[in-house]
């Protein structure tokens, strides 16, 4: 079996996980994480941060301890040998999530391009998908500098608007705001600005020395975008209201213009940067999955083909681009994201689960990383992320379930029947 190519160090690895998790999540979520969290919104950033860590350190054990491409689906097929539908399942679920991601930002990506000029959404968003899926198909070290690019210049925006903010006298008088029921609340809309960490881990076979430069660049990610949001929202309450912020589509856009019309529009066309970044990321890390699953031989081998000289699962790719491409048209930006969280967030929990499992099924395993903080051989902080995850799912829209549910149930059928093939 052909196998992929180690080219990436750990700066590039940070570039992916730091450009998939900014994405384009904080120039939507924003607002209406401020309409409940009000001048606690800063916090409420502060508590998603620690409750996507928990998930985070989990992903970090697992793939030191497996290194191999597949992630969810290789985790779990290790932890649960005789559930081999649960793995299968998992591993389609995130490989979904990861189609509806890209179908979502291309979306999103073709919504601002329409301000600056009208195109049909459609033929931008359909455009925008089969350009990224060549550029992963050419390889991994060029979609990683296209990737690092597009992911400073999301930074710089960030950093701008943070600047503009930081201007205003009203600038950090949110810290004496104390937290209530709302700021709790708003974490639970937060924690979805935060994914996109999880998609580093399958890239582990195209990475130099894995076992300490993924737990690293999970863990930078996590740490650089942290630290960008709270900026972010001191300087979106410095700038606006609460209920300015609650009632804006642009927010970011929108709270720049009460300090800089010029920036504002600048900050608009880093918003698609943003969201191209993100299309980029999704279509090459979800292929990866599908090309692991399939070198397991739990789906068609056809799916582990890859080209001769850049070594790239070019079949894998064009399914992941296909399986885009029938989602563009079936819903809004606001759905597709939130059906691509709910599959994600059940992937957590079977994420957190595995862990557990496997400090009693494998304890005696070589682990170059391991989460802290064991009451014998228990993982608390997996627990505590299980926990956080069945929370949240609870706190989508009803339309989000309607059409995840059946999602989910095909994906239980389908890994049901395919579990002999393993």
């Amino acid at each position: 079996m052909d196998k992929l190519n180690r080219s990436l160090n750990l700066p590039l690895l940070v570039f992916y996980g730091t450009g998939m998790i900014l994405g384009a999540g904080i120039y939507s979520i924003i607002g209406k994480a401020a309409a409940t969290a009000q001048d606690t919104l800063w916090i409420g950033f502060i508590l998603a941060a620690i409750a996507a860590f928990f998930t985070a350190l989990s992903y970090a054990e697992l793939a030191t301890l497996f290194p191999k491409t597949g992630a969810e689906y290789i985790y779990l097929k290790n932890a649960l040998p005789k559930f081999k539908w649960i793995s299968i399942s998992t591993g389609l679920l995130m490989a979904f999530s990861g189609a509806a991601t890209a179908a979502t930002v291309a979306v999103a990506f073709s919504g601002y391009l329409n301000s600056f000029m009208p195109i049909p959404l459609a033929a931008v968003s359909i455009g925008i998908l089969i350009l990224f899926s060549i550029v992963n198909i050419i390889g991994i070290q060029q979609s990683s500098w296209i990737n690092a690019i597009f992911t400073i210049i999301e930074i710089v925006g960030l950093i701008i608007f943070i600047y503009l903010g930081w201007q205003s006298p009203e600038f950090g008088k949110v810290l004496s705001a104390k937290p209530n029921m709302g700021t709790l609340a708003s974490s639970a809309l937060i924690i979805f600005a935060y994914f996109g960490f999880e998609n580093i881990v399958s890239l582990v076979e195209e990475t130099k020395k894995p076992e300490t430069n993924v737990p690293r660049a999970i863990i930078i990610s996590l740490s650089v975008a942290t630290l960008l949001y709270i900026l972010v929202a001191f300087a979106a309450l410095a700038l606006m209201s609460p209920d300015e912020l609650a009632s804006s589509n642009a927010v970011l856009t929108d709270a720049a213009k009460q300090s800089s019309p010029k920036t504002a529009s600048v900050l608009g066309a880093i918003a698609l940067f943003a969201t191209a970044n993100t299309a980029l990321i999704a279509l090459v890390t979800t292929s990866r999955i599908l090309y692991g699953m399939a070198v397991d031989r739990a789906l068609p081998a056809l799916l582990a083909k890859v080209l001769p000289k850049s070594k790239t699962p070019w079949v894998a790719a064009l399914v992941v681009l296909g399986a885009a491409l029938i989602l563009v048209p079936l819903g809004e930006v606001e759905v597709l994201a939130g059906v691509s969280s709910l599959a994600t967030m059940i992937s957590f929990i079977a994420i957190n689960l595995a862990l557990i499992f496997l400090r009693y099924s494998h304890p005696n395993s070589k682990r170059p990383f391991k989460v802290p903080l064991s009451i014998r051989t228990m993982p608390i902080l997996p627990l505590l992320g299980i926990i956080i995850c069945l929370v949240f799912l609870f706190q989508f829209e009803q339309i989000v379930y309607q059409v995840g549910i059946p999602v989910l149930i095909v994906v239980l059928i389908v890994g049901f029947l395919m579990r002999k093939a393993v």
